[in-house]
């Protein structure tokens, strides 16, 4: 046992203490590739750190080589070696490029410690906005204060020197202060510093059980520290991923209020549009709405009920053509006060709620089923974009339209089944307690009791507003088109108006266009959606030159696809229904008697919409009128 040293070899794997014998440094090397799984020639081992003073294989002892007991070794394996060190040297540009605060004097090993688990992080693709946020230097300039500055014009100091996008003070005096910062703020706040985020993490939120766990039986028999999911205490979350949502014109949200105002129920519908910087904020993102989709639902004043929608998949297939996603969804809460002057009930506020728990938890699931790409997480998403919007009164009585998220933990919360709306309190939720089927961990908030102490209480009940994020919620003074028609197609599911999307209302539609750019009449969401799913004629696999048209505004690829077989087809079927004439537009639609109508097309009943032969008078369904 005398004759037995222990020579320490260090490698990208970790430490191994290979026990030898005073032997040559060939059969040395041989006990290291079969200790750490190398072939003979993967792999180099050198006396120094900075690769310096290779042992090679020789018939020289160790001692020779002056390696003695207790000594450290250092192992690399080569350029065609499979081993882990391949894998974080690759991994090093991806981390690398990724965040543009990480100064280029960087060394790629501070490099590839931004994202401590990168080798086990799945490659992701980021949004568009984020890849170009990622980009941005993101710091604040100021000028040079010409009061408190004692320098030149090329100096910095502390009252002119750029501050970095997540400075507290600096969103605190912004007009109006902003709350939370951008989430690319807080992203360089998490890795910047002198560790440049070699500690940073991003890690969902899990509130079940970890699975894998052998020593004990599964739950409710048994449960361990290890399997068990860590209590919650809801905070406020001090950054949002989207800053601020932006209506391209009045007329979308218009269009979108005309249900309430004519059938008196409530309305619900998804926001497509897009996401772009926002430059009110350091490194914000906007979430600008272009058209607004209503699906099937079920609705009174004082309730809303979505309904399955077999549209879903093409709607979101054709947005994606036109350049757009579903960025959030929308729904009103609205009672009339006077109908005279047309104000409505200020129900929301600081007294009532901002969102209930039921509508939290509606929001919760869709953020989870919309969740942000994220290449710092290990689970490849982070949170979420997808806003929610409430039409609903104002201060003043008038329509307002609040924007709001919900928290990540209110997110994990929903995702897990662990948060309940309260029947008799909207603005209070209840996290679920344990039971055999389902384990459900503490959830705690904190708040002031009489005396002012901060006193943490278990969210058996939960007020909502620990879960809630505001979002500014606006319209441009110059208002934008994505969609240039001057005309209303019908929109979808509004049966209940009579207003169906049919042949007759495409034909009557395209009487009443009077613009010469066939462009112009066909940019419409609704239009081009009736196109793609209506069941005469659909044109899904055919439209796609139409949709490049109207997305790139290229008056050219319209016309050649007005050219097209289908489109002709589409005529012949509208002059078979016939259209409804533009000159009887106008007095009618504002109340005043309808204008002399052909007697020899077929005719719509303006009650029940039903499809009428020439020369009758009266609709064979309601027999009301023709006028």
């Amino acid at each position: 046992m005398g004759d037995n040293i222990i020579i320490r070899v260090q490698s990208p794997d970790g430490m191994k203490n290979p026990s030898t014998k005073r032997e040559t440094a060939a059969t040395f090397l041989k006990k290291v590739a079969k200790e750490f799984g190398f072939s003979s020639n993967g792999f180099s081992v050198y006396l120094n750190r900075n690769k310096t003073g290779e042992v090679l294989s020789q018939n020289k002892t160790l001692s020779l080589l002056k390696i003695k007991h207790g000594d450290m070794l250092f192992l690399f394996p080569s350029a065609s070696s499979s081993s882990l060190g391949e894998v974080m040297d690759t991994a090093t540009p991806h981390t690398s490029s990724s965040l543009p605060s990480i100064s280029s004097s960087s060394s790629s090993s501070s490099s590839s410690s931004l994202i401590p688990r990168s080798s086990s992080a799945p490659q992701v693709q980021e949004d568009e906005i984020d890849q170009y946020l990622a980009k941005q230097d993101g710091k604040i300039y100021r000028n040079r204060d010409p009061q408190l500055c004692r320098h030149g014009a090329l100096g910095k100091c502390v009252h002119c020197v750029p501050l970095e996008p997540f400075d507290e003070d600096y969103l605190n005096h912004l007009d109006p202060p902003v709350k939370h910062m951008s989430f690319h703020a807080y992203l360089r706040k998490l890795t910047g510093g002198a560790d440049k985020g070699k500690f940073a993490a991003l890690e969902n939120i899990s509130c079940k059980i970890k699975s894998g766990c052998e020593g004990h039986p599964p739950w409710p028999e048994g449960i361990c520290t290890k399997c068990q999911p860590s209590a919650i205490t809801l905070n406020r979350q001090k950054y949002r991923h989207v800053d601020n949502i932006m209506f391209e014109n009045h007329t979308i949200a218009d269009r979108f209020l005309d249900f309430w105002r004519k059938t008196g129920s409530q309305r619900m519908g998804y926001l497509y549009g897009r996401y772009t910087e926002h430059t009110d904020i350091p490194l914000g993102i906007r979430a600008e709405v272009a058209a607004i989709y209503e699906p099937p639902q079920s609705a009174t004043q004082n309730s809303l009920e979505l309904l399955e929608d077999p549209k879903a998949a093409a709607v979101d297939e054709i947005a994606a053509k036109l350049g757009l996603c579903k960025v959030g969804w929308i729904f009103t809460d609205l009672l009339s006060e006077d109908t005279r002057i047309g104000t409505v009930r200020y129900t929301r506020n600081q007294d009532s709620f901002y969102l209930s728990a039921e509508e939290c938890i509606t929001s919760g699931y869709f953020q989870n089923q919309h969740s942000n790409p994220c290449r710092l997480s290990r689970d490849g998403y982070f949170g979420s974009k997808f806003v929610t919007v409430v039409a609903t009164g104002g201060p003043d009585n008038q329509v307002h339209f609040e924007g709001y998220q919900v928290s990540n933990q209110c997110m994990a919360l929903v995702r897990d089944e662990c948060l309940l709306p309260c029947k008799d309190a909207p603005e209070l939720g209840y996290a679920k307690e344990s039971s055999p089927e389902q384990y459900v961990p503490d959830v705690f908030y904190k708040d002031k009791d009489k005396f002012g102490n901060d006193v943490t209480f278990l969210a058996r009940p939960l007020p909502v507003e620990y879960l809630i994020i505001d979002i500014t919620t606006t319209f441009p003074k110059d208002p934008q088109y994505t969609f240039t028609s001057t005309q209303r197609f019908p929109i979808e599911n509004r049966d209940i108006l009579g207003e169906t999307q049919d042949f007759h209302s495409l034909a009557t539609y395209l009487s009443q266009c009077s613009s010469t750019s066939f462009l112009d009449i066909v940019s419409d969401f609704h239009l081009l959606l009736f196109l793609v799913t209506n069941e005469v004629m659909p044109l899904r696999d055919s439209i796609g030159l139409l949709l490049d048209a109207v997305k790139t505004s290229n008056e050219d690829l319209a016309q050649t696809w007005k050219k097209s077989e289908q489109w002709a087809t589409i005529e012949q079927l509208c002059s078979t229904v016939g259209g409804q004439p533009s000159s009887s537009l106008g007095y009618e639609a504002m109340g005043g008697p309808a204008a002399p109508v052909s007697s020899s097309a077929m005719w719509s009943c303006l009650h029940c919409t039903f499809m009428n032969q020439p020369g009758t008078e009266h609709c064979e369904i309601c027999s009301l009128p023709r006028s």
